[in-house]
């Protein structure tokens, strides 16, 4: 069963090309240790809630976009094998996010639908 790794940052909007620099290289490492693959989506209609949103999950400021990504697995343990490499990988070991990691939201998500 395929399985999903998911992201919700909130990235300054002016390093949009410094993300993209970062999701690249990342991407590469993922698909090498097993991803099947990774999108990138930068936030163009993602509306300030009033009990909950996006936007207020990440503690957006004025001067950021929300990012929403996901990488598909072909199953779990996949994932938690390839995970581990890439973590352990020297070419993204030390990479520096262009973004406050802090505020990420990330979870692991089984599929259960995909139509």
């Amino acid at each position: 069963m395929k399985y999903i790794d998911g992201f919700v940052a909130a990235v300054p909007s002016d390093k949009q090309k410094e993300y993209l620099e970062h999701a690249r290289l990342a991407a590469v490492v993922f698909k090498e240790f097993g991803a099947l693959s990774v999108v990138e989506t930068w936030g163009d209609d993602v509306p300030d809630g009033k009990l909950t949103s996006f936007p207020m999950a990440v503690q957006r400021k004025p001067d950021e976009t929300v990012v929403f990504s996901w990488i598909t697995w072909p199953s779990r343990a996949r994932r938690d094998e390839g995970m581990k490499k890439f973590m352990e990988d020297p070419r993204v070991k030390d990479m520096k996010m262009p973004f406050d990691g802090q505020r990420m939201i990330y979870g692991g998500f089984e599929v259960i639908l995909n139509a």
